[in-house]
């Protein structure tokens, strides 16, 4: 008798202007397959390795390397289409939206807030005043320019 504990699969294109889009999902984290690939390609989208006009792996291309089912990516892409994030055009395959996504800056924000939220959590943890910590950011900040 043979048991799956988990599975993690991952598709990985490099065919996008020369950049590396990896697309992982895990059957055993409690989030819909669906919404790991829309997650993800939104995070893309809104940090940048996304560009307008990229394009997308098809269907079946991405189900085949994910090991999933074609309908699971067609629901993703679906729902991304109607969030205004991809766009599909007929007989040429499917593109990050050029009208630029209204979910890039809020899903940038959201990303942002979950950092900050973990910064401060780790920093409580350590006695450090969150005054401290925007002292480091600005420390930080300042060298990165």
């Amino acid at each position: 008798m043979y048991y799956c504990i988990s599975t993690i699969n991952s598709y990985t294109e490099s065919d996008l202007k020369g950049k590396t889009v990896q697309i992982r999902v895990s059957t055993n984290d409690g989030i819909p397959i669906y919404l790991q690939i829309i997650n993800q390609i939104k995070y893309m989208v809104a940090s940048g390795r996304l560009e307008p006009g990229d394009k997308l792996p098809p269907v079946r291309k991405l189900a085949e390397q994910l090991l999933i089912n074609p309908n699971t990516v067609a629901r993703a892409y679906r729902e991304l289409e109607a969030a205004n994030v991809l766009n599909t055009r007929q007989g040429s395959g499917v593109f990050v939206s050029d009208g630029g996504s209204p979910l890039a800056r809020k899903e940038q924000k959201r990303i942002l807030r979950e950092r900050i939220d973990l910064l401060i959590a780790e920093a409580k943890q350590m006695n450090i005043t969150t005054e401290m910590v925007i002292e480091l950011i600005q420390q930080q900040s300042e060298l990165i320019k």
